[in-house]
């Protein structure tokens, strides 16, 4: 009976990662229609934003794609879509300002940050792993199996939740650094938190799914333990 119920949540929480999914791309979108009123592209907001804060030996690359932005902290790079680098719109400098956000933890050695890199090794083996675990485990009704898998995708479920403080925080920077620096006008500080939050989302509903799936291995494992 738990176990149909938290079928049923695990529904809901996919459902949830859809409409997230939706909202980032919709928001995203909706204000990369809305020209900035400083005119800077987000690769201008990157390079300011990284230069104020001592990072000048930080490079920032264009990278193919929608969405595709990210901070390599392993070569200290912060690469930005093409939309995000070319283009003057609210939702580039959003975008762009936040993966700075995660160079200066980086640079300022934020706790949560390192945690996530020191998981990261661990996680990636483990995560490749625990799948493989769980379905032998249930298929051939080897508990011990489905034990092992549990523990190893517990580390997936640990680097996500982990992962949830690093993006809301780079977030908070981004939006704090962007007024304090005059890259928004503060009518404008409305469109870039539609964008951060709507970003957020993604991962809040990737680790709730997750989540949910361990406490639903866990409950089949006690059961069948029992």
């Amino acid at each position: 009976m738990y176990s149909d119920w938290m079928f049923i949540l695990i529904i809901i929480a996919f459902i949830f990662s859809l409409w997230a999914q939706f909202r980032v791309k919709g928001t995203f979108n909706k204000w990369a229609k809305v020209e900035n009123s400083t005119g800077m592209t987000g690769y201008d907001a990157a390079r300011r934003m990284l230069d104020a804060n001592g990072l000048h030996d930080v490079p920032i690359e264009p990278v193919p794609g929608a969405l595709s932005d990210h901070y390599d902290p392993t070569k200290r790079v912060v690469r930005l879509s093409e939309p995000v680098y070319y283009e003057r719109s609210i939702s580039a400098v959003s975008v762009a300002c936040h993966e700075v956000g995660h160079a200066i933890q980086h640079a300022e050695h934020y706790p949560m940050l390192v945690a996530r890199h020191k998981m990261f090794p661990v996680v990636n083996i483990a995560s490749g792993i625990a799948p493989f675990l769980l379905i032998a485990g249930f298929l051939f009704q080897a508990m011990n199996l489905v034990g092992l898998g549990i523990i190893f995708f517990s580390c997936a479920v640990a680097f996500q939740l982990v992962t949830l403080p690093v993006e809301f925080n780079a977030s908070n920077r981004a939006r704090q650094l962007m007024v304090q620096e005059g890259y928004i006008a503060n009518d404008e500080e409305r469109g870039v938190a539609k964008v951060l939050n709507a970003a957020a989302l993604t991962y809040v509903a990737a680790a709730l799914i997750s989540l949910l799936e361990l406490i639903r291995y866990i409950m089949i494992f006690t059961s069948n333990r029992d």
